[in-house]
């Protein structure tokens, strides 16, 4: 599991673009400690990446969380083991009238981020649901949708789409493909986009879609 160095490194990264709290440690150190635990008997990350648990994980998904100062209402798309939503939930749980939905299939998963919702107090809220079905129930206005590693941008834009058209940001993690993907979705979608260098991967961003409109035929 990782180790203090991996601990202390994670920290200073999330600390060049938002405040931690000890509080905030605190729930990062629970999160930590029970995602190792149940890693053990569930496999909910690649193996090979625990060792940078903090880095690799935790501050790639915190990055999020300054891209939208205002946003009270989030929803994470494939959620996994939490990374971004439950992190940026943890990160946000002293700040008023946030809510995070949490969009996982997988009940192994799901078992684990209610897991951490209970033990961290993070304002997250699982939905054991396939993602076509939540977001064609989705009919209350949310501030922002998130995905890391789901899919490739033109899915994504596709599937959230009409949140984005009533409002919502779409932040998407992205690696060193962005260009590749961009020139993909131009094809079918004309999109309002701001792209921000990653804090943690050097050849990544954090794509930001503001608008989408199809493209006529």
């Amino acid at each position: 599991m990782t180790g203090p160095g991996d601990r202390a490194a994670g920290l200073a990264l999330m600390r060049e673009f938002l405040p931690v709290s000890r509080e905030t440690e605190a729930r990062l150190d629970r999160y930590a400690d029970l995602l190792g635990r149940w890693q053990r008997a569930k496999n909910l990350v690649a193996p090979s990446t625990l060792d940078a648990l903090w880095t690799r994980h935790f501050a790639d998904s915190a990055q999020i969380v300054p891209l939208a100062t205002k946003a009270r209402r989030w929803v994470d798309l494939g959620s996994g083991a939490g990374f971004p939503g439950l992190v940026a939930a943890v990160m946000l749980a002293e700040a008023p009238g946030v809510r995070v939905d949490l969009v996982e299939a997988n009940a192994r998963k799901c078992a684990f981020l209610r897991a951490v919702i209970r033990e961290t107090g993070a304002p997250a809220h699982v939905h054991a649901l396939r993602i076509e079905a939540f977001l064609d129930g989705l009919t209350d206005p949310v501030d922002v949708i998130t995905a890391r590693a789901l899919a490739p941008l033109p899915e994504l834009v596709a599937m959230t789409a009409p949140q984005i058209r009533r409002g919502a940001l779409g932040i998407f993690h992205k690696g060193a493909d962005l260009d590749t993907e961009l020139a993909a979705a131009a094809t079918h979608w004309d999109l309002s986009f701001d792209r921000v260098p990653s804090h943690t991967d050097g050849s990544g961003a954090l794509l930001i879609v503001r608008d989408c409109a199809p493209k006529s035929a």
